[in-house]
């Protein structure tokens, strides 16, 4: 997770989230706890060992109430890691074209594997 905030981000509304769905590409939501609001949270391709990138926890309104959540709304299918920090996994996640992965945050620190 990305330890440095880029800008105070307000909430989300219904509609204002735009997902590129189809063929190759699918979209992934990490859903967070409130206290991870303005954080980013990187991702990475599980099978390279390129660049990650990243996007903010906001607070997003939908018709069901308020949650906190990370977007990333264009991705290339595949395994993608979760990064809990710098060196850390949180988690795995299969991206499928066409479609949205959804991903919980944990709770607590994974156990690293050194």
């Amino acid at each position: 997770m990305h330890r440095h905030q880029h800008h105070d981000l307000g909430p989300s509304y219904r509609g204002t989230v735009m997902l590129d769905l189809g063929g190759d590409t699918g979209a992934l939501i990490i859903h967070t706890g409130r206290e991870l609001h303005g954080r980013e949270i990187e991702i990475s391709r599980a099978d390279r060992d390129g660049p990650r990138t990243h996007s903010a926890v906001r607070e997003r309104h939908v018709l069901d109430g308020v949650f906190h959540s990370a977007v990333y709304p264009d991705l290339e299918a595949g395994v993608y890691t979760v990064w809990w920090d710098d060196d850390t996994p949180a988690g795995a996640i299969s991206v499928t074209g066409g479609s949205i992965a959804e991903f919980v945050w944990p709770t607590s620190s994974p156990s690293r594997n050194d």
